[in-house]
């Protein structure tokens, strides 16, 4: 609020420590409150809590003494200080659960005002951090993954759930009169995560969406690339990639317009284009015009038919 009042400009850092530092001076006034309404009921009866009391007033009033002695600014900094330490240690682990939860680039096609996106993968500030699915493996259609793993035909069934969940929206901002959202939005993710669908968050959907588009396009080519990578024993990633040269031949049949592509699907144009995707078939529609502009040039005017 103070940032906002007074136009102050403040690092991603301060403004965590300060969040910090406000939620655990509330935690310290609730918790003299407490110890107050304890002591005048008078309630001594047994002394193991009356120790632990004893022991958590004492705490704070030592701390203030000795930053007062040193030039400090009493609990409040210490407590900014501390809580600076947990955002970055908040943040360390979540770069290595953002690691392995492979997020991508596309995250600039959703809509980012509805930034709120960030309990999703780190487990918010309320200290609960979210429980990470079983990893995927390749599997070919119809197989179901053995031990503590996840197949593909899962992975795709995330997506028709996600669906699902859109049309409930839909059909909740019809009867509120809001605005209706035509593609899965974070406001889709955040109704899943609300129905109970925790294992349904927006880097997984966005890091394999392309996957998704080519099961839906070209059914058979997916299957026939899914029983390759099993065959050969390749993991999930390197299956991941795969799936973006069939699409890319899909566009060069169509003119190129993969946004066109998408919105023409009826499961996929709630789907927003992932940005690799469109630039690798920038790039190949860029190289194959050079190509043909080369060819012509390169053989002289006299073999032109005209």
């Amino acid at each position: 609020s103070l940032c906002h009042i007074f136009r102050w400009d403040l690092l991603v850092g301060e403004r965590y420590g300060i969040k910090a530092a406000v939620r655990a001076e509330r935690r310290r006034l609730d918790e003299e409150e407490a110890r107050r309404r304890h002591l005048l009921s008078g309630d001594t009866t047994h002394p193991l809590d009356a120790l632990s009391q004893e022991g958590l007033s004492e705490e704070p009033v030592q701390q203030e003494k000795e930053a007062a002695g040193s030039g400090g600014g009493g609990v409040w900094e210490m407590v900014v200080a501390g809580g600076r330490k947990q955002q970055r240690r908040r943040k360390n682990s979540c770069k290595g659960r953002s690691r392995m939860a492979s997020m991508d680039d596309d995250e600039d096609d959703d809509d980012e005002t509805e930034g709120a996106e960030d309990d999703d993968n780190c487990g918010g500030g309320g200290g609960s951090e979210r429980q990470r699915e079983h990893p995927f493996i390749v599997t070919e259609p119809g197989e179901v993954a053995r031990g503590k793993k996840n197949g593909l035909d899962y992975l795709f069934h995330l997506y028709e759930q996600c669906r699902e969940f859109l049309i409930q929206v839909q059909n909740i901002a019809k009867e509120r009169g809001e605005k209706c959202p035509t593609k899965v939005t974070n406001q889709v993710f955040r109704y899943a995560k609300k129905a109970g669908a925790n294992y349904i968050n927006k880097p997984k959907m966005r890091h394999y969406v392309h996957c998704y588009a080519l099961h839906c396009l070209d059914e058979e080519t997916s299957n026939v690339l899914r029983r390759a990578f099993k065959e050969r024993g390749e993991n999930v990633g390197a299956w991941r990639q795969a799936c973006y040269k069939p699409l890319v031949a899909i566009a060069s049949r169509q003119g190129w317009d993969i946004d066109a592509i998408f919105n023409a699907h009826p499961r996929l144009s709630i789907w927003y284009v992932p940005t690799k995707l469109r630039q690798l078939c920038h790039a190949e529609r860029s190289s194959a015009a050079s190509a043909s502009c080369s060819s012509i040039t390169g053989g002289g005017i006299d073999h032109l038919p005209f």
